[in-house]
């Protein structure tokens, strides 16, 4: 699934400019996976064509299931718009790879079809990018929009490590705010892993094999609005749920030998199985996150669950309004 692919030469017509330092601007390749929202994402791609960089950005729509809307396509100049339909396996992980793969930039962006990008936000990263010879992955906090309430999801932090991420989900660094250079992510992270159960996690996922490689740089200021709610992704989807946090317990060991990491995600399985009415299994996972990090919150809501005391349309809603899920 994740063979390396040939490299795709960069278009005549995306050529970058050489910018005032005498070096050439970075030609970014956004791309948009999309299915069912022709409105969403007609936002999410005009918020990345008025970007203030300089140089040239490619907007990669890629329809998943659905016939590729070619209305959508245009030129401008620095500008354009190509949509596809997804040619690897369906679902969100196939449809980031097929505009990775068909990308003309030496940078890769994503931006989901529901969220859009503020003003400034990819010079920010495309500066921090350029300020570290090393850097490959950057990323920014975001602004969650919960039906119409706004909150910011603030890292405190300017680089975010692997132990960082093992330890907690970090989950404001949100797939619609990553920036990568297209060499690393194809020839050495590599692409998104079509394997997870409904691509679930595939960011996180992604973040920890980036960050196992070097530190994630991070902007930490709100440059992305992330819709919550009806139109997101897995809103009640416990069982795929389950079966990513599985998968990733067994492709990254790690998550299990670090305390606050296992508490956490052993608390998550926990709150699923509850979501699901399967009350002996939420209170063996409980028991597992008990053991491992008495204070994990997680294992208190998912019991609360498992013994009805609550539902859990109730939790998810209290969470969700704070800006935070579960």
């Amino acid at each position: 699934m994740n063979a390396a692919p040939l490299p795709v030469p960069i278009d005549p017509d995306l050529s970058a400019e050489r910018g005032a330092n005498g070096q050439p601007d970075h030609v970014v390749s956004a791309v948009v996976p999309t299915r069912d929202r022709p409105i969403m994402v007609r936002r999410a791609i005009e918020s990345i064509l008025a970007q203030d960089h300089p140089g040239p950005i490619e907007v990669i729509v890629v329809f998943d299931g659905t016939e590729p809307d070619q209305s959508l396509v245009s030129t401008r100049p620095g500008r354009t718009v190509r949509v596809l339909g997804n040619a690897r396996t369906p679902g969100l992980a196939g449809g980031r790879n097929t505009g990775i793969l068909a990308a003309r930039g030496n940078v890769i962006a994503f931006c989901d079809d529901d969220d859009h990008w503020l003003p400034g936000k990819l010079r920010a990263q495309l500066d921090a990018l350029d300020d570290d010879p090393h850097a490959e992955f950057v990323t920014t906090a975001m602004t969650v929009d919960y039906d119409g309430r706004r909150t910011d999801r603030l890292a405190g932090c300017d680089q975010v490590s692997h132990q960082q991420l093992i330890s907690s989900r970090m989950a404001m660094l949100h797939s619609s705010t990553f920036v990568v250079r297209r060499d690393a992510l194809v020839d050495d992270i590599g692409l998104v892993d079509e394997t997870l159960p409904r691509s679930m996690a595939e960011d996180w996922d992604l973040l920890l094999r980036a960050a196992r490689r070097r530190p994630i740089v991070h902007v930490d200021r709100p440059l992305v609005d992330v819709t919550w709610g009806a139109t997101s992704y897995f809103a009640d989807q416990w069982q795929i749920r389950n079966e990513a946090r599985l998968w990733l317990l067994e492709h990254h060991p790690e998550i299990s030998r670090d305390e606050r990491g296992a508490a956490l995600h052993f608390s998550k399985l926990a709150f699923g199985h509850a979501a699901l009415g399967q009350r002996r299994e939420a209170m063996r996972w409980s028991a597992r996150a008990f053991r491992r990090n008495p204070r994990e919150p997680r294992t208190v809501l998912a019991l609360l669950v498992a013994t009805r005391l609550v539902r859990w349309e109730f939790v998810v809603r209290m969470l969700n309004t704070r800006g935070r899920g579960i």
